[in-house]
């Protein structure tokens, strides 16, 4: 069975592989966008993280036909009234520029005292299959969060976007110093995909 994570993020893609070898799903081929043919992928436009990874799942199985998985996550900032969420990946201005977005995260908090600093990461993850003859696809949207606190400075190599200034709660090490199991085991994204699993495993 083929299953199409619709990324071009060469780490999420190992994410999903370790969490589903690590749960024994078998038989499961994990793909990612760009093993398959190029397609318009409609931008982010939805108010929530559900909306906008249903959106994105849809859009990859009408493509390619493959059942698809995808995910939209985020940063939400106690002190912020929970932005960036969904405007995340382009809160700087510049989709993607994760330095320049936690450079703005940071500097907005500034003045911010420890206390107030509480954030969780979010994320929705979206499983469409496409349906059989006559038949409507199947979809499922789950959620994930991951609460925790916000650094003053970045530390830490691994994990990408904010993971260098977001500190977990019971943690002192921020994400970006967790080791790739230890972060699968805590992360909102590993929430959000062990809530696929039961939906994952009748793939199989």
């Amino acid at each position: 069975m083929r299953l199409l994570l619709a990324t071009r993020n060469a780490k999420k893609l190992d994410e999903l592989r370790r969490i589903l070898a690590a749960e024994g799903v078998s038989g499961v081929e994990v793909l990612g966008l760009a093993d398959v043919d190029e397609f318009d992928e409609a931008p982010e436009t939805g108010a929530t993280f559900e909306e906008n990874a249903l959106a994105k799942a849809r859009d990859a199985v009408a493509a390619t036909g493959i059942a698809a998985v995808a995910d939209d996550s985020g940063l939400s900032a106690d002190a912020l009234n929970g932005m960036p969420g969904v405007l995340s990946a382009r809160w700087s201005g510049r989709h993607g520029d994760d330095q320049a977005n936690l450079d703005l995260v940071l500097a907005q908090l500034a003045d911010t005292p420890d206390e107030r600093r509480g954030a969780a990461f979010v994320c929705a993850a979206a499983l469409v299959v496409p349906g059989g003859e006559g038949t409507e696809p199947r979809e499922t949207t789950v959620r994930g969060e991951w609460r925790g606190t916000l650094a003053r400075k970045s530390r830490g190599t691994n994990g990408f976007g904010y993971d260098p200034i977001f500190v977990p709660e019971g943690e002192t090490r921020t994400s970006a110093e967790l080791d790739p199991a230890e972060k699968d085991a805590l992360s909102h994204r590993g929430r959000a995909l062990r809530a696929l699993l039961p939906a994952l495993r009748e793939l199989s």
